[in-house]
């Protein structure tokens, strides 16, 4: 299937996350065809899964086709398609729809769920890195708010309603309020039977503090409004065990849970092809300061797969979403310099600050020598993410469904669409 226009140099990319969608789009005007690979069709708005998982918005309402954004783009094309291994001695990559030639190549998959070698915790615990992954998280609230109702044994459905969450940074933060408003404002309204002292949230994370990545007053503050919505955090331990049943942390706690949503690592969504000496720690590809491979001359890694190590960043790059905008746009306009015979220009990461929610009215914001916590975070972290929603529909979607939940103090999207089976811990094509 591949006929490369030997005459335009081809850039082709591996992901529709942040950083692929960004070089693409800086790519438009630019001497070169530009060629995207992905398992889906959309560009999944990460930051907003756990309001996904929580029924407070639409899944689809953080997913665009990747197709629509690039309409008006005429040297893009999108294929769907899996890709196997990457073979830099031919210069192609290896999908199942065939191989693909490429004069550069772009690595942009991002990352995934990191459970450390524990296989018993992968196969119990819920990860949310993607918009199916977030639907079964929902499925599974909901599904065991149901059997709460109506289990004749006490320790059953003390464990039905008992959620912890692993992992201390935003989205376990995020998450672990989202649970606990949905406890404080939606349980006994439609749960009839069921008590707030029934339903149970802890937070466990191995730091000494949460938000370690911002501010000591930011992870302080984001505590206080947690602990004020009664989520019990444990801070300085980390999680030894989880059978499905029995949570067991290394001070010797043990928790009874039928719900573990882990949020404590990520690595690198690695493919075949690339040689382990490139390979660091968090399974991240180490590149120079222009993203470029070590060791490879036209191959690139960007965002949570790469990890771009320096003076300025001895860890690499966060990962978050602008990181991998700001490297996808910085990586555009080298490639097109290296097609000019022009020379490159480093990386340098602009840190625009960082937002944290935790729920209704409550947010903290380190933005440079900003720092402040409560509503006008909560608005500014509202603001920041409806901007950054790719699509005005997209847009228009998540502030409609917020306004009405900010006034109803409610959601409609609490639907349990494709049944989980807790059993084989996978979803059933329709809820039954």
């Amino acid at each position: 299937m591949d006929t490369p226009n030997k005459s335009v140099p081809r850039v082709v990319i591996i992901g529709g996350g942040f950083g692929g969608i960004q070089l693409a789009k800086h790519l438009k005007n630019a001497p070169v065809k530009v060629m995207m690979l992905d398992r889906h069709n959309y560009h999944t708005f990460q930051p907003l899964l756990y309001q996904v998982a929580m029924g407070a918005i639409p899944a689809d309402s953080i997913g665009f086709p990747i197709r629509r954004i690039f309409t008006k783009q005429d040297n893009f094309r999108f294929f769907l398609t899996d890709v196997k291994r990457i073979n830099p001695e031919s210069n192609t990559v290896s999908t199942d729809i065939g191989d693909i030639t490429y004069d550069y190549l772009v690595i942009a998959t991002g990352s995934n769920t990191n459970f450390f070698g524990n296989k018993e915790i992968e196969h119990f615990a819920m990860p949310m890195k993607n918009i199916p992954e977030a639907l079964n998280l929902r499925s599974l609230i909901l599904q065991n708010l149901e059997k709460a109702l109506v289990t004749k044994t006490y320790n059953e459905r003390e464990a039905l309603m008992t959620f912890v969450v692993v992992g201390g940074g935003p989205t376990g933060v995020e998450l672990s309020g989202a649970l606990a408003e949905m406890r404080q404002l939606i349980l006994v309204k439609d749960y009839h039977g069921l008590k707030k002292q029934h339903m149970k949230v802890y937070l466990v994370e191995g730091k000494d503090r949460l938000l370690a990545a911002m501010t000591p007053k930011a992870s302080q503050k984001a505590k206080e409004f947690l602990e004020e919505g009664e989520v019990t955090i444990y801070n300085g331990v980390h999680v030894q065990s989880y059978d499905g049943y029995e949570l067991k942390i290394d001070d010797g706690k043990v928790i009874h849970t039928r719900n573990v949503f882990w949020a404590a690592g990520v690595k690198g969504e690695l493919i075949d092809g690339i040689p382990e000496d490139t390979i660091t720690r968090g399974s991240r590809i180490l590149t120079d300061e222009i993203s470029r491979v070590n060791g490879y001359e036209n191959i690139f890694a960007i965002g949570d797969v790469a990890a771009m190590i320096t003076s300025d960043m001895p860890n690499g790059l966060p990962g978050v979403a602008p990181a991998a905008m700001q490297q996808g746009q910085h990586l555009a306009k080298n490639i097109v310099r290296m097609i000019k015979g022009e020379p490159t220009v480093p990386f340098k990461y602009l840190d625009k600050g960082s937002l944290a929610t935790i729920g209704r009215n409550k947010a903290v914001a380190d933005l440079g020598i900003f720092h402040f916590q409560g509503f006008f975070a909560w608005l500014l972290w509202g603001f920041v993410h409806i901007l950054t929603l790719a699509g005005f529909s997209n847009k228009l979607s998540v502030f409609l469904t917020w306004f009405l939940n900010y006034f109803n103090r409610n959601s409609d999207n609490r639907l349990v669409v494709r049944y989980f089976n807790t059993e084989t811990m996978m979803t059933e094509p329709v809820a039954k």
